[in-house]
């Protein structure tokens, strides 16, 4: 990493340096809160998690070769310089703010209710057929994860692209303040943790604290689609641009052809020129996404020509609609996270299938006091969809279930509902309820650790 030396970083979170005096003008090779990551001049932060404390490692990663630890703890008279502290997880984000802004490099940051994390991956790969781009990599976009994919920047680096997850209010300020954005990228205000935020608008003030800390002089990027981002008239000054299916919008698309499970072909239309290009990812949302890449490379200079090429090699990731083909199915792995409207739009992608459809779908979190009528909302959207199969797997999947159940009944759609208390109750009864040839989503929040079930068919599949 660019130099940092441990006086400077002392400073940086308001520390007190311990050890000897000629150590203090050191620099580190690498901040990490991880023991097993350690490397020769490492800063180790001992961060307090719920299971595991981190200043129970700091005699063994000095003994690894860290360069310096910062505790909490008086450590006293210990044979390595360490920093003390009082709070070792606001020294991560101090040290990480002071890192940032040393750094001559364009950051664009993205964050919206839903499909934060493919926008992420569609502006990477654009940006990468002209620079050096770093990302933001699995979910490390929190008040711990965006600091510590900050210290991943090398001088080699041009642009980082950096995903900024929230939950409160309170907590984009901070992630912003750290990450300094030149470019913001906001995909839409939905209803992902509305249970702490109130509503809409509460998330749309939680997104939007992102412009607090941005370059003064940067640009705006909205979802013009979007009723509350369209409506939304930045304190700043700055302008946005949007971006979406409308033809209002500077950055917009016309001809689209959706190709089921092997993409989309679109027309691409900005303030300058049209282009065309193929995306690889199914889905409707991934149009909007393209969009947004669009706007962010022409907010760097880039050309259409570049553009266009980044969209198309642009491919699935694992647990983002990953398409899997096993000898038994084709497995549409879509489990890292889940709410009602990325449920309902990888539903979409569903039925374009040409084989018996499945759905299995579990529980969706943060959803607040109407989580039982989104879950029954996503059941309803599957029959109306003439999904196959729809598997419901845990406490709230029962109205999911139910919604998908009730809907068919109505409609006399052929979709075959079954619920389950738990993946291991679903395990037992799998291979009598699916069929080769099947293609099958799998989709729930995080927490309900459902890249054990596209384990499960792929190894159903080798045996």
């Amino acid at each position: 990493m660019k130099h940092m030396s441990l006086k400077e970083i002392a400073a940086a979170c308001g520390g007190v340096y311990r050890g000897d005096p000629a150590a203090a003008s050191k620099e580190v090779s690498s901040v990490v809160i991880d023991s097993r990551k350690i490397e020769k001049d490492s800063l180790f932060i001992a961060i307090r998690g719920a299971r595991v404390d981190g200043h129970s490692f700091i005699p063994q990663v000095m003994e690894k070769g860290a360069l310096c630890a910062v505790s909490e703890q008086d450590l006293g008279d210990a044979n390595y310089p360490y920093i003390k502290v009082n709070s070792c997880e606001q020294a991560l984000k101090d040290i990480a703010e002071h890192y940032r802004r040393s750094l001559d490099i364009k950051v664009v940051g993205i964050t919206g209710s839903v499909g934060k994390t493919s926008t992420k991956e569609m502006i990477a790969s654009v940006l990468s057929q002209r620079f050096s781009v770093l990302k933001t990599e699995g979910n490390f976009n929190n008040e711990i994860g965006l600091p510590l994919t900050v210290f991943k920047i090398r001088e080699e680096h041009q642009v980082a692209v950096l995903e900024m997850g929230i939950s409160g209010f309170g907590e984009m300020t901070r992630l912003a303040r750290i990450a300094r954005p030149d470019i913001c990228v906001i995909t839409n205000i939905g209803v992902a943790h509305v249970e702490n935020l109130g509503s809409r608008d509460g998330i749309l003030k939680a997104k939007t604290e992102m412009f607090t800390y941005m370059n003064p002089e940067g640009t705006i990027i909205l979802n013009g689609d979007d009723d509350k981002l369209r409506a939304f008239v930045p304190q700043n000054g700055i302008r946005p641009l949007y971006f979406g299916l409308d033809s209002s919008c500077p950055y917009h698309a016309q001809d689209v052809k959706n190709r089921g499970l092997k993409g989309t072909d679109a027309k691409f239309v900005t303030p300058e020129s049209t282009f065309r290009a193929h995306i690889a990812i199914p889905g409707a949302h991934m149009v909007h996404n393209a969009l947004a890449g669009i706007a962010v490379g022409y907010a760097l200079g880039m050309t259409d020509e570049e553009i266009a090429k980044g969209i198309e090699a642009n491919v699935p990731i694992a647990g983002r609609n990953n398409l899997i083909e096993t000898g038994c199915y084709t497995v549409i792995d879509d489990c890292y996270n889940a709410n009602p409207v990325s449920t309902q739009a990888s539903i979409d992608v569903l039925s374009f299938a040409d084989t018996r459809k499945v759905a299995i779908l579990g529980d969706m979190f943060e959803l607040g006091e109407k989580e039982k009528e989104m879950h029954y909302e996503t059941g309803k959207h599957a029959a109306e969809k003439g999904i196959d199969v729809l598997i419901g797997i845990g406490a709230l999947s029962g109205e999911t279930a139910r919604g998908a159940e009730e809907t068919a009944a109505h409609t006399g759609k052929p979709t075959t509902v079954l619920h389950f208390n738990t993946k291991q109750d679903f395990f037992a009864a799998a291979e009598s309820v699916l069929k080769d040839g099947d293609t099958i989503l799998v989709k729930a929040s995080h927490g309900m650790e459902f890249p054990e079930i596209v384990e499960w068919l792929k190894q159903r599949s080798n045996t």
